[in-house]
């Protein structure tokens, strides 16, 4: 279960839920974590109730002004969220931020 007592396969769900609608994605096991892949790029990864989310720099450094969120170690350009899915304000941020890097991640392939 994730810390914020969120069942993990409930903010599963809700992640598969947002990123069929994107189209272009595979998920695809990576150790402890499912990443989110469109093409080679990895742009969001599940790992327990967290989702780590790749975004530009600028975003991902707004974005740790919400509440939580909180740096990654993948680097500048990704974040940490805790979605809470029962909060309509969390599940719309996370499907802003998973189209941003899904968008992103076309650039890169």
């Amino acid at each position: 279960m994730s810390s914020n007592a969120v069942p993990d396969s409930v903010v599963g769900e809700l992640l598969s839920r947002l990123t069929g609608e994107l189209g272009e994605v595979a998920a695809v096991p990576s150790g402890a974590a499912t990443e989110f892949r469109r093409g080679n790029q990895v742009f969001a990864a599940l790992h327990g109730g967290q989702v780590s989310l790749r975004l530009r720099p600028d975003i991902a450094e707004a974005a740790l002004r919400t509440p939580g969120t909180s740096a990654s170690t993948r680097g500048a350009d990704w974040i940490e969220f805790q979605p809470d899915p029962s909060n309509q304000q969390d599940v719309d941020r996370l499907q802003a931020w998973l189209t941003i890097g899904w968008r992103a991640a076309q650039r890169h392939n």
